[in-house]
């Protein structure tokens, strides 16, 4: 008979009380509880949920997660169906009587709103229209003001609230519906169409949009009046929201290319992007979210600028000795390491920081440039990378003033993510001179072994966590990525996008609080800062079914 370790690798371990973390599936026996647990995910993710009935775009909803109601959009042409969500699947509703895109919609399930939008053949036509939706039929209700498309909406069936869209010209005009008859509210600001709307009549959330140009503005309404909020970190339009105004939710949408990604909204500001003072692509980090340093890096030439991060704001650090590109670190803000690099050319100068200045440590055995780091200042590990041409499989281990030569990867490569320590590192992905690489090797203290590949086979990524519970993020395929994908010691999963797709940026933290910093994307080098907040495991007792 097949054992649960042949299957997953592990034995069934015994705990008198549960465990604080462990492997996502892992079981364990609580001797206390006498019972059987497992660690299940809880974190703050995105998952696929039922297809619709009529693929569309342009449409509009309402609802909640397990009771939602999307209606109205384009096939090509406007079209009227309406579908009901359960949490899992979508049915056929009552159709809209007026056949309709780019509308606006409130309420919920049983009773739902749709206003505006675009009844005409070529994309160009304003509607005034309302219906109410009772749970299985659409009624009319009271026409808009303002005729008009590309709007949002937000609220009530009974206290519904319109703003923005395009009439003959972009509109800044807010509407608030008492469930019979729609009477004007205090206009937006900023006038912009395709932008998002959260909230209820009285607390509502505009954001984002097109002014003719797209827009990052936010502005917050409490029944009259419109005023300015906390801009998001990413302008875009055509994107979706929910949440109320002081915990809201912004995602998807359009910039300049199309999103993926999701930011939060607290009642003040959207979840920060931080930028460091210094631009740069090739740098190095180590250290935690809320206790990171990065230095080194190019900013068209190579740079010895340090930067740390108290998980909000970036100052100045002490400038390392030997200015270069391409290096990598470890260790912690007030105990930090840097090795290797491009000056030009390679080097293998090791330098130690003790939270105010660099000092030198021990040369590296191999000079290299585009290798990873992981461990600590006084238990470092160093892997891959190019020596000048090609790319090596070198692995060296530092014990804080010498570097001695550890077990070879099996795939030599460069521009590899890792994490993790010197007697448990890992390196994931990489460049191994002719192609990008999704191989994932695991360290043991001296030799490097097989572990299970990357969704996404990329180079240039970030890493942070441990062995058995990493993140990487970011990277170039043939293009900028975000994706972002958990490792569990023996699989990858994908994971919440980042905001902003680059690549050789730095990073450092934990599986479940991570940072990535600057780097470089489609706009050239970037100074911004992304905050991960990973997946949250509990302990749930494994039942019979």
């Amino acid at each position: 008979m097949t054992t649960y370790k042949e299957i997953f690798g592990k034995y069934v371990k015994n705990y008198s009380s549960d465990p604080s973390s462990d492997i996502e599936g892992q079981i364990w026996y609580n001797t206390t509880s006498g019972t059987f647990k497992s660690q299940v995910s809880l974190g703050g993710v995105w998952a696929s949920g039922g297809n619709l009935g009529t693929a569309r775009y342009n449409s509009s909803g309402a609802g909640t997660q397990t009771a939602a109601l999307g209606f109205g959009g384009s096939t090509g042409s406007a079209v009227a169906s309406t579908e009901e969500y359960d949490g899992s699947a979508w049915i056929a509703g009552g159709s809209l009587t007026t056949a309709r895109r780019a509308l606006g919609g409130a309420g919920t399930q049983t009773a739902g709103l749709a206003f505006g939008g675009d009844t005409s053949t070529n994309g160009s036509g304003n509607s005034s229209s309302t219906e109410e939706y009772d749970g299985s039929a659409w009624t009319g209700g009271g026409n808009f003001g303002t005729a008009r498309r590309n709007l949002a909406g937000t609220g009530l069936q009974t206290a519904g609230l319109a703003f923005g869209g395009y009439s003959t010209t972009v509109s800044n005009a807010t509407e608030e519906y008492d469930g019979s008859t729609w009477t004007a509210g205090g206009s937006l600001a900023t006038a912009r169409y395709g932008l998002g709307g959260l909230g209820i009549q009285t607390a509502g959330l505009a954001f984002g949009g097109n002014t003719g140009v797209t827009t990052a503005v936010t502005e917050e309404y409490d029944g009259a009046t419109w005023t300015t909020g906390g801009s998001l970190n990413t302008g875009r339009r055509n994107m979706g929201g929910a949440g109320t105004q002081t915990a809201g939710l912004a995602f998807g949408g359009v910039s300049t290319v199309n999103l993926t990604n999701t930011e939060e909204y607290n009642g003040t500001s959207w979840t920060t992007s931080t930028s460091m003072a210094t631009a740069r692509q090739y740098l190095a980090g180590c250290g935690t979210q809320t206790a990171g340093l990065v230095f080194g890096g190019s900013t068209g030439a190579s740079t010895g600028a340090t930067e740390e991060y108290d998980g909000s704001t970036w100052t100045a650090g002490g400038s390392l000795a030997t200015v270069r590109q391409q290096l990598a670190g470890a260790g912690i803000q007030t105990a930090g390491l840097a090795f290797g690099g491009f000056t030009p050319p390679q080097t293998g100068t090791t330098e130690e920081y003790d939270g105010s200045a660099w000092a030198g440590g021990g040369t590296m055995g191999t000079a290299r440039r585009g290798l990873t780091g992981c461990g600590i200042q006084t238990l470092a590990l160093a892997f891959g990378g190019t020596p000048g041409s090609g790319v090596t499989a070198v692995t060296e281990e530092y014990d804080g003033s010498t570097w001695t030569a550890g077990g070879s990867l099996s795939t030599a490569r460069r521009y590899i993510g890792g994490c993790g320590t010197q007697t448990s590192g890992l390196g994931f992905g990489g460049y191994t001179a002719t192609d990008v690489t999704a191989v994932t090797e695991e360290y043991d203290g001296s030799s490097w072994t097989a572990g299970g590949n990357l969704n996404t086979a990329r180079k240039g990524l970030g890493g942070a966590g441990t062995q058995t519970l990493s993140v990487g993020f970011g990277g170039e395929t043939t293009v900028f990525t975000v994706d972002t994908e958990e490792y569990n010691g023996t699989s990858w999963t994908n994971r919440t996008s980042m905001t902003t797709a680059r690549r050789t940026f730095a990073s450092g933290g934990t599986q479940t609080a991570a940072f990535g910093a600057g780097g470089y994307g489609a706009t050239g080098n970037s100074a911004a800062t992304e905050e991960y907040t990973g997946t949250f495991l509990a302990a749930k007792k494994v039942t019979t079914s």
